[in-house]
């Protein structure tokens, strides 16, 4: 069981860490939302949580809890930039459906 990030995904979080001059790491977990179900959450970490799941990947710790991993477990998090528009992508292999505007999905 495992979430991972792109190496450019890893870039881009490291410098926005670099910026804000703190945190550990990014949070990746689930809430109950969206037209489809399911919406994503993205939170930058300064402290981890003792039941807190770890991934490192490209130098940057990925935190998520049990109950969300059920949900995103093989999940590969992007960062991609088309025309002016940039923002992180869910490559989630669990997902059924996604809504059109991509922020939320069902399994």
């Amino acid at each position: 069981m495992a979430i991972s990030l792109t190496e450019r995904a890893a870039n881009h979080v490291r410098q926005f860490i670099a910026k804000r001059g703190k945190g550990v790491g990014l949070r990746l977990g689930v809430k109950t939302s969206g037209c489809s179900g399911m919406a994503y959450k993205l939170e930058f970490v300064d402290v981890a949580h003792d039941d807190d799941l770890r991934f490192e990947c490209h130098g940057v710790t990925l935190f998520t809890d049990a109950k969300s991993l059920a949900y995103i477990d093989g999940t590969e998090l992007d960062f991609v930039k088309e025309g002016l528009n940039e923002g992180f992508q869910f490559n989630n292999p669990n997902s059924k459906n996604e809504c059109g505007c991509g922020e939320s999905f069902n399994i």
